[in-house]
């Protein structure tokens, strides 16, 4: 989707920035449009091998407080989770505050398979089964600290950094005004008073956040399979069972969905009613996202529109949910 915070490049500099990054130019070039926020590129090099890069929107356009160095997060993510057996594309080059361009870009190797967005495989259940289990061993990776530590949002415990979390997604509506199902204090309010689930969690583990059929590229060549999760610059430290929200987004998480028995192959995930208040605090939080990153990213209002309706219908029946959980009353 076409956004404010995708930087247009012209040919020669994307040749100027490959020839800087990887040692070669640029013979042919395509702008990839499925993701919403940094600009991305698949470029054929001289040299004969085809990459990925990725670039930062521009330094002086502001975002959302969650999004400040998003793709240093994803840097790291690509490598923590390769090392825990979990596909991905290659890593060539991660550059910061890059000298010409200003901002950040990732140069990754080009995938040679399909997203899964759009695509029809044969034996869909297997391959979410498949994903459960990558997306359990993603989870296993352990840090040190809850939250965004990139973006300086952080906390001791999961609920402290939960509640900073959607604090700061909260307070951006001051720079960027957006319709709420209700007001942001009384948002606020109930988040605070449902969080005390969040104390279950101990550990903080590495949860992708965005694992949408977009991000997930598929082999088609024999058996299908998952060849690789990709764009990682939404993760953070916290709950695991927030994994779950984007593959299930505007719907609900299925005892008997393959993709959660795929996961309790490798880890084990009760649906206890904590549980369940756990995951719609998540769907608060990435539903009040996809409001509110309209404003620095000013979507084309045709394509928009439907997104929007969609997630402000399910953010309602979700603050539904938690007002009844917690005793409150609007």
């Amino acid at each position: 989707m076409d956004s404010r915070t995708k930087r247009r490049l012209s040919p020669g500099q994307l040749d100027a920035l490959a020839r800087r990054a990887v040692g070669a130019g640029v013979s042919a070039s395509a702008e990839l449009t499925d993701g919403y926020a940094n600009a991305v590129w698949r470029l054929s090099l001289d040299d004969g091998r085809d990459v990925v890069l990725k670039l930062s929107p521009p330094p002086e356009l502001e975002q959302l407080s969650y999004e400040r160095n998003l793709l240093r997060m994803e840097a790291v993510v690509y490598e923590l989770a390769a090392a825990a057996g979990v596909p991905v594309a290659e890593l060539l080059v991660a550059g910061f505050d890059d000298p010409v361009l200003g901002g950040d870009y990732l140069m990754l190797g080009a995938l040679d398979g399909v997203s899964w967005n759009g695509a029809s495989p044969d034996g869909a259940a297997g391959l979410r089964r498949e994903l459960g289990r990558l997306l359990a061993r993603l989870n296993a990776v352990t840090g040190d600290v809850f939250g965004y530590p990139h973006a300086g949002i952080t906390g001791a415990t999961w609920r402290e950094a939960y509640l900073a979390m959607m604090n700061a997604l909260l307070g951006d509506t001051e720079r960027y005004p957006t319709p709420l199902p209700l007001p942001v204090g009384e948002i606020a309010a109930l988040v605070t008073a449902t969080s005390p689930v969040l104390d279950e969690v101990t550990t903080p583990q590495l949860v992708h956040f965005d694992v949408w059929a977009g991000n997930v590229f598929l082999d088609l060549t024999g058996t299908p399979r998952i060849q690789a999760i990709i764009d990682h610059e939404r993760a953070f430290w916290g709950d695991p069972l927030a994994e779950f929200v984007t593959p299930t987004i505007f719907g609900e998480l299925r005892e008997d969905d393959p993709l959660l028995a795929g996961y309790r192959e490798v880890a084990p995930l009760e649906l206890t009613p904590a549980a369940l208040t756990r995951l719609d605090l998540y769907r608060a939080y990435l539903y009040l996202i996809l409001l509110i990153e309209n404003g620095p990213r000013q979507y084309p209002e045709a394509e928009y529109a439907r997104v929007r309706d969609l997630t402000t219908a399910s953010l309602s029946e979700v603050f539904d949910r938690l007002i009844s959980h917690s005793g409150s009353r609007r």
